[in-house]
């Protein structure tokens, strides 16, 4: 209000003095409402957005390292030990997956194979899955029921997970990914690694069953007694190469079941097979005979070794684990050597991935 009066007496004073066009002016801004006041310098208000979250990336184990885990995904739980090998950090070294026995942990599996030295010797990581006693109570893998024999389910999904897992945190090479096992481990190795070829690029298996028609525990005892289970109805993919190791005095699981994955390999149509055998005798005296079967083309498919006078144990294993055969051939060096003479070819642009 002080400001319109002040307008009107500045717009009469205007007139007495003859300017009227200078009066109507001042009267007009005298009745016009007031404009607030323009203010300086205003910040724009900035809408606060949630910032987003990113996952932090686990730390990579440190070389010489064995340490424990527990992974779950939907199909399940497993704990784990892995080993990661002196050396370069920044190397992205093979990984093998190595499935214990039953009545065997992790820890036990490691010493009696002697992986986590030959991985130090080597450069390879060593994951150890471990059975728990609440879905088997002496740690057996379950291998021989219906929903542990497929892709995406049961025990082989779970251990698949865990080993992109594994690779993850140790930043392991993918083109190089492998796994055996010992007995049930070993028929877990064989149903896992075909199950899921994209993942591993080979197989060992150490006094184990071979895929078959196996759908309880009655008919997988009976073929670990020698009574042959019947070959799986359809026809086989072409299993991954593989490497496989059998004492011809085994008590547990009847040397018969070693010839199985021959009979497999031939089942899924290979073409022509070329076979060669060597004998020889380990430094501690054991006998054995190592047969390779190899295609047309010299790729070798299979590599099976019988060592001869040894039971259910680990060929040329360490007397402080469990299930070893400390005389036998260094069947953990031979995996090894079968093991890193293979890598997962790069897919061609453009070409279907098998």
């Amino acid at each position: 209000m002080t400001d319109m009066f002040k307008a009107l007496v500045k717009a009469a004073r205007l007139a007495r003095k003859g300017r009227p066009l200078s009066a109507v002016i001042a009267a007009q801004r005298g009745l016009s409402p007031a404009r607030p006041a323009k203010r300086k310098n205003v910040a724009k208000a900035k809408v606060s957005r949630k910032p987003k979250t990113r996952a932090l990336a686990l730390p990579r184990p440190a070389p010489g390292s064995f340490v424990a885990g527990e992974f779950t995904c939907p199909q399940g739980t497993l704990t784990y030990r892995l080993y990661t090998p002196h050396g370069s950090p920044l190397r992205r070294m093979p990984l093998v997956v190595m499935l214990h026995g039953c009545s065997q942990s992790a820890v036990d599996f490691a010493i009696g194979t002697g992986m986590n030295r030959l991985a130090d010797e080597l450069g390879f990581i060593v994951l150890y899955p471990q059975q728990s006693q609440s879905a088997n109570l002496a740690r057996c893998w379950n291998w021989h029921k219906p929903d542990n024999q497929a892709r995406g389910r049961g025990e082989p999904a779970v251990i698949a997970a865990l080993t992109r897992h594994a690779m993850a945190l140790s930043r392991a090479n993918p083109a190089r990914i492998y796994i055996a096992g010992l007995s049930a481990g070993g028929a877990t190795a064989a149903i896992t690694g075909a199950a899921y070829p994209d993942l591993f690029v080979a197989v060992g298996v150490h006094s184990g069953v071979a895929q078959g028609q196996i759908r309880s525990l009655a008919t997988a005892i009976s073929a670990m007694r020698g009574r042959r289970a019947a070959a799986p109805a359809a026809k086989l993919r072409r299993p991954p190469p593989t490497i496989v190791f059998h004492g011809d005095q085994d008590r547990v699981v009847h040397p018969s079941n070693a010839g199985a994955f021959l009979a497999n390999l031939e089942s899924s149509k290979p073409g022509p097979l070329l076979s060669q055998a060597f004998s020889g005798t380990s430094p501690q005296g054991r006998d054995f005979t190592r047969k390779v079967y190899q295609a047309a083309h010299g790729e070798i498919l299979l590599e099976a070794w019988t060592v001869h006078g040894s039971g259910h144990g680990w060929s040329g294993g360490h007397a402080g684990g469990s299930f070893t055969d400390p005389s036998g051939p260094d069947a953990s060096r031979e995996m090894l050597r079968f093991f890193l003479a293979r890598r997962r070819q790069a897919t061609k642009p453009g070409s279907a991935a098998r």
